[in-house]
């Protein structure tokens, strides 16, 4: 079976230009004595939408490898498939996640629920968890709501792993599921039977992505109670240690945290806990790089700094349709962005500062940011005019997207 190892990283590119400078980031990294593995991730949503093909992401990925002359282990991830979208990345992708958050809730048979309750007839009562305060009260009444919930996206988990298994044959990718684009998180007692149910139909899930608490906003810091994210994640990872042990699920199992990218407040709980624990660990990240492209853009000055005015005055003017998409993952303040006008009138450094996520800078606007994130569909749109600045000016963009991965996130989650 591929293994993914301890620690990895997912990095997007939504235009596909950046792989290099991903990967010389990581590369960093690891000459500090780690051991990360880069898996370039790209959602269907975000190939839809900037024209590109799943054959394009492994062409990024293979040719930052060859010219860096990088030695590890890397991926290619078919990023949030389903059974209608996993078809077109079988041959270009190694690692699949399957996302089977819109089928939690959806109804299974009563035969199927009534298999599943008397499957779990030792677990009933106190289930101690080495590690926990205190044992899981396990009722036949919650296993019937666990069932009710997380039995059907379980299943289809298992038709898109089998689909999988038949076509690239087993242990010849990496299997997560994901289960984050969802309102309301599972606990870590509701995560320990969503992994026994994918033990039980034989799914080998390697990383797991489960709605944590608090909010995970697109491209800026976490927003919620620290204390509680601590115990949840500290929890999430003795269950999936358990689930290991009990349910004989693949021993490189780690959690996997989505829009994962610019949450700095919980990367020092994150990095202690998977410390304490000897534990792995996968992030992911995408459109914290676009976001680097723009602002490499407004430093190059000029032309780049005009055409990142034109992004904010198509995003400013276009908010509804850009920010549906992701109404769950944005928090946008109206009252705090900017006007075109303002914007217009702004130099390269003013503008940099504004989007770049420097905790306190008194430049820096989250709304700000957030528009831009959901943006890169205007860059798309833009075709060439904007593909030609990323080439000409390579070098500011690349030297923006190695130390944001670099400086911001690698050094912060693993205190290098």
């Amino acid at each position: 079976m591929k293994q993914l190892g301890k620690y990895s990283i997912g990095v997007g590119d939504r235009f596909t230009r950046q792989g290099k400078a991903q990967l010389r980031a990581i590369m960093r990294a690891n000459e500090k004595g780690l051991d990360i593995c880069p898996v370039w991730n790209k959602s269907n949503r975000e190939h839809t939408y900037v024209g590109t093909v799943p054959s394009d992401t492994r062409k990024e990925a293979d040719e930052a490898v060859k010219a860096l002359g990088y030695e590890g282990i890397y991926f290619v991830d078919a990023d949030h498939i389903n059974l209608n979208t996993v078809s077109s990345y079988v041959e270009t992708s190694d690692f699949f996640t399957l996302d089977v958050a819109s089928f939690i809730g959806k109804g299974s048979s009563r035969e199927e629920v009534d298999a599943f309750i008397a499957s779990c007839k030792k677990y009933l009562g106190e289930m101690v968890i080495p590690g926990m305060d205190k044992p899981l009260q396990v009722t036949v009444e919650l296993l019937e709501q666990i069932a009710g919930k997380f039995l059907a996206a379980t299943q289809h988990a298992s038709e898109i792993y089998n689909f999988l298994k038949r076509e690239k044959g087993e242990g010849n990718f990496i299997t997560e599921v994901s289960m984050d684009e969802v309102e309301s998180p599972q606990t870590p007692v509701e995560l320990l039977f969503i992994l026994k149910m994918l033990a039980d139909k034989r799914v080998p899930v390697q990383t797991i992505a489960p709605k944590f608490t608090g909010r995970f906003n697109k491209g800026v810091d976490y927003v919620g109670n620290l204390d509680q994210f601590a115990k949840e994640f500290e929890e999430d990872v003795l269950v999936i240690d358990y689930a290991v042990r009990e349910f004989g699920l693949p021993q490189e199992l780690k959690l996997s945290v989505h829009s994962g990218s610019d949450k700095f407040s919980i990367y020092p709980i994150m990095a202690k806990v998977i410390r304490r624990h000897d534990k792995g660990l996968h992030l992911k990240t995408a459109g914290t790089t676009w976001l680097e492209e723009v602002i490499g853009l407004a430093m190059a000055g000029g032309e780049g700094l005009e055409l990142a005015k034109k992004i904010y005055e198509h995003s400013y003017n276009r908010q509804d349709e850009l920010c549906a998409p992701y109404a769950d993952v944005i928090d946008i303040d109206g009252s705090k962005l900017p006007t075109v006008e303002e914007v217009n009138g702004w130099n390269s450094e003013k503008y940099a500062n504004t989007l770049r996520h420097i905790p306190g800078h008194p430049d820096y606007n989250p709304s700000f940011r957030q528009l831009i994130h959901v943006a890169y569909k205007i860059a798309a749109e833009m075709g060439d005019s904007y593909t030609s600045l990323l080439e000409k000016y390579s070098k500011v963009i690349g030297s923006c997207v190695e130390e944001n991965i670099y400086d911001r996130h690698l050094k912060r989650l693993f205190t290098l």
